[in-house]
């Protein structure tokens, strides 16, 4: 085996290059949203991931600049929905501006007060487990009480500062097996 050298590395300071190492990896793109006040209150997230499945946990990242989350995490419940690839549209407005992030639908709110978006790949009704600092970040690990899913349904995926679609390469994989 012959080593290289890289010679292309940039230093994790330089936001430029750090932004764009980021948009390489895809993500899949979630509505955390809630019933406050008699009033729907969400946000799209692009930082999602699944963490465990006991206790059953996924995570989030939120800037905390956000104005959004502080008032998602005093609810006693939120639902998170994956987003489906035919919603950008949805997933940019709830992206927007706050007063304008419900225009145009009609969201699903379950007993909880979790508020889900409509048509969505999958939807999670989660509480707060715990809160990270990370960063210019907060690190939101949720802890799933309930759930629906339709894996047919084709998730949204962000990828290189844009949206796009998967395409299945294999029926079966051993990844994190």
């Amino acid at each position: 085996m012959t080593f290289h050298a890289v010679e292309t590395l940039q230093p994790a300071t330089d936001g430029k290059a750090l932004r764009r190492a980021y948009s390489c990896f895809p993500s899949g793109v979630v509505g955390v949203c809630a019933k406050i006040d008699g009033a729907p209150v969400g946000m799209a997230a692009s930082s999602f991931a699944t963490v465990s499945l006991e206790p059953a946990l996924v995570s989030l990242c939120v800037q905390h600049t956000s104005s959004t989350w502080p008032r998602l995490r005093s609810a006693p419940s939120l639902g998170l929905s994956v987003f489906a690839a035919d919603q950008e549209a949805l997933c940019t407005r709830l992206a927007g501006p706050a007063a304008h992030r419900f225009d145009g639908f009609d969201p699903l709110v379950a007993d909880t007060g979790s508020v889900f978006v409509p048509g969505a790949a999958a939807v999670l009704d989660c509480t707060v487990y715990n809160e990270v600092p990370a960063g210019d970040h907060v690190l939101v690990l949720l802890r799933i009480d309930t759930l629906d899913a339709d894996p047919s349904v084709e998730p949204l995926v962000f990828h290189a500062s844009t949206f796009r679609a998967l395409e299945a390469r294999s029926e079966t994989s051993t990844l994190g097996g």
